[in-house]
C-alpha cells in the first residue's frame, strides 16, 4: 500500500456573466452561498480542505464522519459547505456560529468528483462524473447532499432562482472536462438585489463614468455608476457645491484616493447590483432622493 495521501486539486472557478447561457448543451446548478470545500478520503481517513488547502476538518467533523462511511476506498470530491435553513435555503451569516458552536448542523453540497478508487475522473465529460458522483452520495439526505442539475432551459432556470430569492446560479458545459483555475466551461450568473443606500462621495473624471460611493448603516459598501437623468445629475451636483463635506471614517484608503467630492448625509439612492457580494458590483444607481429638499 502506498504511504503517499491524495493531495489537493486547486478548484475549477467559473467565470461571472451577466445573462445565462440557454443552449441546451450546459448543466444549470444553483450556486451555494457558503465555503467552497474538497473532501478527501484516502487510506488514512477523510478530511476536508478550503478553496486553498488548508484543512478545517476539525470544524466540519461531522461531514468528515459521514465521508468515512460512503461507498469507496478513496475520492476526492469538490462542493459549497453551507448552514441550511429548514426549507434547504443556505444562510452564510450562519456559517461561523455552526462551524464553533453546532457543526451538525452544517451541510455538504456536492457538485463534482475528481478521482475515485484509483482514477482520476477529471477528463470525463461533467455529466459522467455528476453521475458517477451520484452514486457515490445517494440518497444524499443527509450531511452529505448532492446538488441536483437541469440540462438546458437556462433562462427559465434563472427566473426560478430569482424568484426564490436565492444568490444565483452555475452553468456546467454538459461535455467539459474539470479543469484548476477560472474557466469559461463553468460560469455563474447572479441576480440583482436594488437597495436604498447613502451617497457619501462622488468622483468625476473626464472620459470616465460617474461614481457615487455609499454607505448602509454608516458602514462603507461600495461605488455605483450613477446612469441616471441629466436633471438628476445636474440637481445633485448643485447639492456638492453647496453642501462640501470632509471624508466619513470607515472608507478605504484606496477607494478615498483621488478626486472623491464628499457629500452631507441626505441623500438617498436606489442602487441596483448583484446579489450577495461582500462590495457592490456592476452596480448602478436608478435614482436619488435628497431628504433635505
Amino acid at each position: 500500500m502506498s504511504t503517499d495521501r491524495l493531495k489537493f486539486i486547486k478548484p475549477q472557478e467559473p467565470l461571472l456573466v451577466l445573462e445565462p447561457p440557454v443552449s441546451d448543451d450546459w448543466l444549470h446548478e444553483i450556486k451555494y452561498d457558503g465555503f467552497r470545500t474538497q473532501l478527501i478520503l484516502d487510506w488514512a481517513g477523510a478530511r476536508t480542505l478550503t478553496r486553498t488547502g488548508i484543512d478545517w476538518s476539525k470544524r466540519y467533523w461531522p461531514v468528515v464522519d459521514a465521508a468515512e462511511k460512503l461507498p469507496a476506498k478513496s475520492f476526492i470530491v469538490d462542493g459549497e459547505m453551507i448552514a441550511p435553513e429548514a426549507d434547504g435555503r443556505p444562510n452564510f451569516h450562519q456559517m461561523h456560529s455552526r462551524m464553533a458552536w453546532n457543526a451538525e448542523l452544517l451541510a455538504f453540497v456536492t457538485f463534482d468528483i475528481l478521482y475515485k478508487d484509483g482514477r482520476d475522473l477529471r477528463a470525463l465529460p461533467a455529466i459522467e462524473r455528476k453521475a458517477i458522483l451520484w452514486d457515490l452520495v445517494k440518497p444524499a439526505d443527509g450531511i452529505i447532499q448532492y446538488s441536483q442539475h437541469v440540462e438546458g432551459g437556462g433562462a427559465d432556470f434563472f427566473a426560478a432562482v430569482d424568484k426564490m430569492g436565492l444568490e444565483g446560479m452555475v452553468s456546467k458545459r454538459r461535455n467539459s472536462p474539470y479543469r484548476s483555475g477560472e474557466s469559461d466551461f463553468w460560469v455563474k450568473t447572479k441576480c440583482w438585489d436594488v437597495d436604498d443606500l447613502d451617497l457619501i462621495g462622488v468622483r468625476r473624471e473626464p472620459g470616465k463614468q460617474t461614481e457615487g460611493l455609499f454607505a448602509k448603516d454608516g458602514k462603507y459598501v461600495g461605488k455605483a455608476v450613477i446612469a441616471t437623468t441629466r436633471v438628476i445629475k445636474e440637481r445633485l451636483w448643485r447639492r456638492i457645491e453647496r453642501d462640501r463635506a470632509e471624508q466619513p471614517a470607515g472608507v478605504p484608503t484606496a477607494v478615498a484616493d483621488g478626486d472623491v467630492e464628499w457629500v452631507k448625509p441626505g441623500i438617498t439612492a436606489r442602487v441596483r447590483h448583484l446579489r450577495g457580494e461582500a462590495r457592490l458590483r456592476h452596480a448602478s444607481v436608478q435614482d436619488l432622493v435628497d431628504r433635505d429638499r
